[in-house]
């Protein structure tokens, strides 16, 4: 089955725009505040020729987007879609930072609800890997209805292997959840 991995999702409140090389400033700009990879298993992130290799990574994997509140335009993060497995019918959806400002604001719930709202339509399963001492993230993501599955050490594209916990939602219980 062909998905496209980089539709444009909005709602009233955020764009998710495909990631594109002319991107790197703004996104950056968002991501260059050292508190918000404090947690993160990749903690210099913030570093901009650290951020380069995030943002290469995030080019190639032809799944990435970068997050826009649309009230101001601004770019406030990315996240991606990246491992589609056809066989198994299952993706993951990571790699998501946000500007510290939107923290706690419902921007994360809004933007993976676009998402999940959007990949159920291919899949049946949606895996996220978050960082062991991220707990902001696994917070976040238990109350959008994921289920931590299993631990995992993650090779971050041209980063360090890190222990990652797995989360899954299944497309039954979103869609029994989210109607």
């Amino acid at each position: 089955m062909l998905i496209n991995f980089q539709p444009v999702l909005r709602d009233t409140s955020f764009a998710l725009y495909p990631l594109q090389e002319n991107d790197f400033e703004e996104v950056y700009e968002a991501a260059s505040d050292p508190e918000i990879w404090e947690q993160h298993p990749n903690k210099n992130r913030w570093q901009r020729d650290i951020f380069k290799t995030y943002f290469e990574g995030a080019i190639q994997s032809k799944g990435a987007f970068k997050i826009v509140e649309l009230h101001s335009g601004k770019t406030i993060g990315c996240t991606r879609f990246y491992d589609y497995h056809e066989a198994e019918n299952d993706v993951l959806i990571g790699y998501t930072f946000y500007a510290k400002a939107y923290w706690g604001t419902g921007a994360n719930h809004a933007v993976k609800t676009l998402m999940l709202n959007y990949i159920f339509a291919f899949v049946s399963k949606v895996f996220f890997h978050i960082g062991a001492t991220n707990i902001r993230s696994q917070i976040s993501i238990q109350r959008l209805g994921a289920l931590k599955t299993g631990e995992v050490e993650v090779a971050y594209f041209g980063e360090p292997v890190k222990l990652n916990f797995i989360y899954c939602i299944n497309k039954e219980d979103w869609l029994s959840g989210h109607q």
